[in-house]
């Protein structure tokens, strides 16, 4: 049988409710609770730890030198932007520049490319050599058409020195000598010529007395041996008073190099 004390104690552990006592069994029994779930008991009086920040971000200074860095580094990144800015824009007009030309230089393009490639012709030996095989062909048949002399023509009138210089081919020098058979230096002029004519076939050499041309009677004493040149109808050459250059005694040589220095006389 149950005593009192069992009573009061069971009806205590299993009824009864104290404010003080009733904490400790609460207490008692979050334990006991905790243990049955097997999770570990929870400390009095701690409050829920707040979630974890995930942000892996930097923050700057906002203070008064934060700002002036900021500012500053905007500039310079500003101010490299425009610099590139700038080098692209200088690069892009240059590559505009060197590729739109104007429609003069395109003809000009187009010529040179034309003169290239007659070029790039010419360097072919079979065709340079067929080139010059015509070129040959061409001169040949030119010189086939120029008058041939090889002698010195004595003209009798001034009707015949007029036909001589203006009836005569554009392309050939007439060269005509004014003498007087009493001067010496007339005579070896003479001689001279008649060696030149022949080496000089093309050039036309004739002789005049200064008598028939109706010079003056001081010229055809002191202006003697006088040779005058002609080429088209036009004197392009006046040579008086040669005795005074050459002398009396001189050589078809000598003659030969003076109208060759004036280039009366084609160089051999």
């Amino acid at each position: 049988m149950a005593t009192l004390d069992d009573k009061i104690l069971g009806e205590k552990l299993h009824n009864y409710c104290s404010s003080s006592e009733d904490e400790g069994d609460s207490d008692y029994e979050d334990s006991r609770s905790g243990d049955e779930e097997g999770n570990a008991p929870k400390p009095q009086g701690s409050a829920e730890p707040p979630p974890i920040n995930n942000w892996n971000g930097s923050a700057s200074n906002t203070g008064p030198k934060g700002v002036l860095e900021d500012w500053r580094r905007f500039k310079q990144l500003e101010a490299e932007n425009r610099a590139e800015l700038e080098k692209e824009r200088i690069a892009l007009a240059k590559k505009l520049t060197m590729s739109v030309r104007t429609e003069r230089e395109e003809e000009e393009a187009k010529e040179r490319d034309e003169l290239e490639e007659e070029l790039n012709e010419l360097i072919d030996e079979g065709f340079l050599m067929k080139y010059q095989q015509q070129r040959m062909q061409e001169l040949m048949s030119q010189l086939q058409k120029t008058p041939k002399f090889g002698k010195v023509v004595t003209l009798k009138s001034q009707e015949e020195f007029l036909d001589a210089v203006d009836k005569e081919d554009t392309k050939v020098t007439v060269v005509i000598h004014i003498y007087n058979s009493s001067a010496q230096a007339c005579e070896t002029m003479d001689g001279c010529l008649n060696i030149l004519a022949a080496e000089y076939p093309s050039t036309k050499f004739c002789r005049i007395q200064a008598d028939i041309t109706g010079l003056s009677r001081h010229f055809r004493v002191d202006g003697v041996p006088a040779l005058l040149v002609y080429k088209g109808g036009q004197i392009i050459g006046n040579f008086v008073q040669l005795a005074t250059e050459l002398g009396n005694d001189f050589f078809a040589s000598d003659v030969e190099r003076f109208l060759i220095e004036f280039g009366m006389l084609p160089e051999k």
